[in-house]
């Protein structure tokens, strides 16, 4: 295994070491190491025929499917680099993302296809757009993706990527009202994948369950940790709580990542009862807080997996810090961690920071701060905001706020930067008040995350009326519409309080902390 240190080294040992080997399962569609390698190979020459070179970016706009790893493994071929959109933004946004990563290819699934007609015409680099499935009026005109990649020899281009060109380039929400492009290397990546073996139990013999969004570090990053090791991953497209009970016990899962909602509705399933989760040995949970009612119902019910739950960022390359099993028993003597995150994972440095840049006192809570080979290169085309979150000496910025016990267990408090986490997807207020502010019955706004029973916490825009506007629901029903126009529907608030005036310090900023404190009364943790 210690010969792979970059993506395409996963295909490429893989599919000549272990060809016969299932390596991807969708539905009823199976294929082994070697087809997968074949499939990349005929990607990365459809890929450089047109201009595709190293370090170029691909976009992909689908839900988890195989045509996500052809399209992963195709540019790593070439050390390019697949840039995974979320299918969930709306087209101003998935515009803004392919544009900003002057993607030279963009590929969409068919479900998509409407989005592509809407930014088609804005699109600045990309000269080629395919769509997978369907040809002709089916896909809107747009050329197939398998036909194009099956015009082409399978065939290596044997391009070879260093430990610091970029692997992934994931988009994270805007903390500054745009989009983040998070570059992450190979050495971020292959500096925790040899780890996953040790820490997750994962081998080539795994049957690993890729069923949270690809474009997320919790998606396709677990999905490259099993890959990593040679073994079966099994797609599920999209989340469906039933149709996951009934995939672990059709493909004898052994593994998987999920974030603590679908844990939570997977309990709420009438075919739970009497499943049989025999196969599995591992679940990893994390993205969001769980709660001990859910954990203790799923140690019961997935007896006897072993859980860890897993804290960590797009921009620290996923898990950072790890609760282990053994700290899963809500009944023992150290039930107290189920509420923290665990402990620093192996070559993870932590630091709590106080508001001057000192470390504070065991105990005491300030900013997290971690320094790791994990660590990301920085922001695509941001280097203000990457020269924000990292340190000159390597130490970077959660924006989570916490503190360490005496046996070195973190607990997260609160939240330095204003950031919603929404049924595991991160909201950034200052992205969404942006958009909101061109609404005509808004002359002030600030959203804020509120709890919420299902996603952990949903945000809520308190909102100062403009000159002429009637501060009622009707309004309010006018103002999230017009928000779902524009963003991906988590973003979008769910509710609206109006005010006369929102508080603000001396400086002009807003208050968060003041408006979200009555919404948040009596709960020992301030994120939900």
């Amino acid at each position: 295994m210690s010969a792979i240190a970059n993506v395409a080294g996963i295909v490429r040992t893989h599919g000549v070491g272990r060809p016969e080997h299932t390596a991807l399962i969708e539905g009823q569609r199976r294929l082994s190491w070697a087809d997968v390698y074949e499939r990349a190979q005929r990607t990365s020459q459809a890929l450089a025929s047109v201009g595709v070179g190293a370090e170029d970016r691909v976009a992909f706009l689908d839900k988890n499917g195989i045509e996500h790893f052809d399209v992963f493994f195709g540019a790593s071929l070439l050390n390019a680099v697949a840039v995974d959109v979320n299918w969930r933004l709306a087209p101003p946004e998935v515009a803004f993302i392919v544009n900003d990563a002057e993607a030279k290819v963009l590929v969409a699934g068919l479900d998509f296809v409407p989005i592509l007609d809407a930014i088609k015409d804005e699109l600045t680099s990309t000269t080629k757009i395919l769509v997978i499935g369907g040809v002709g009026e089916a896909n809107g005109g747009y050329d197939d993706f398998e036909t194009w990649i099956n015009g082409f020899d399978a065939q290596d281009p044997g391009v070879e990527a260093v430990g610091g060109d970029v692997a992934f380039q994931l988009y994270s929400s805007g903390t500054t009202g745009r989009p983040k492009g998070v570059m992450l290397s190979n050495d971020n990546f292959f500096s925790l994948l040899p780890m996953a073996k040790e820490i997750w139990e994962l081998s080539g013999d795994a049957v690993n369950l890729a069923a949270m969004p690809l474009f997320h570090i919790g998606g396709g990053g677990w999905a490259t940790a099993g890959m990593y090791e040679g073994c079966t991953t099994v797609i599920l497209r999209e989340l469906d709580p039933a149709g996951l009970i009934d995939l672990i016990q059709n493909e004898k899962v052994t593994h998987g990542f999920v974030v603590p909602a679908v844990l939570q509705f997977m309990l709420m399933m009438p075919n739970m009862e009497g499943a049989d989760f025999s196969s599995l040995k591992i679940l990893v949970y994390g993205a969001s807080p769980i709660s001990e009612e859910v954990l203790a119902a799923c140690v019961e019910k997935f007896k006897p997996c072993k859980f860890w739950q897993a804290y960590g960022l797009t921009e620290t390359t996923g898990a950072v810090f790890n609760l282990p099993p053994e700290d899963h028993d809500p009944n023992g003597p150290n039930k107290h961690r189920l509420r923290s995150c665990g402990v620093a994972g192996p070559g993870v440095e932590v630091r709590i920071v106080g508001d001057g840049g000192e470390d504070v006192e065991v105990g005491e809570v300030g900013e997290i701060w971690v320094r790791t080979p994990q660590n990301m290169l920085g922001y695509w085309k941001m280097p203000e905001e990457t020269a924000k979150a990292l340190t000159d000496d390597g130490w970077f910025k959660s924006g989570d706020a916490g503190y360490l016990d005496a046996d070195g267990y973190l607990y997260i408090h609160d939240r330095v930067k204003d950031m919603i986490v929404s049924g595991g997807e991160n909201v950034y207020p200052a992205e969404v008040e942006n958009v909101l502010m061109k609404h005509e019955a808004i002359a002030d706004v600030a959203v804020i995350g509120v709890p919420h029973e299902k996603w952990g916490e949903t945000g809520k825009a308190v909102v100062v009326a403009a000159e002429g506007a009637t501060a009622d629901d009707a309004t309010a029903a006018s103002i999230i519409a017009f928000a779902k126009t524009q963003l991906a529907g988590f973003k979008c608030p769910t509710t609206v309080d109006w005010v006369t005036e929102l508080p603000r310090n001396p400086t002009g900023k807003i208050l968060k902390k003041d408006l979200r404190e009555p919404y948040w009364v009596g709960r020992e943790r301030r994120v939900g």
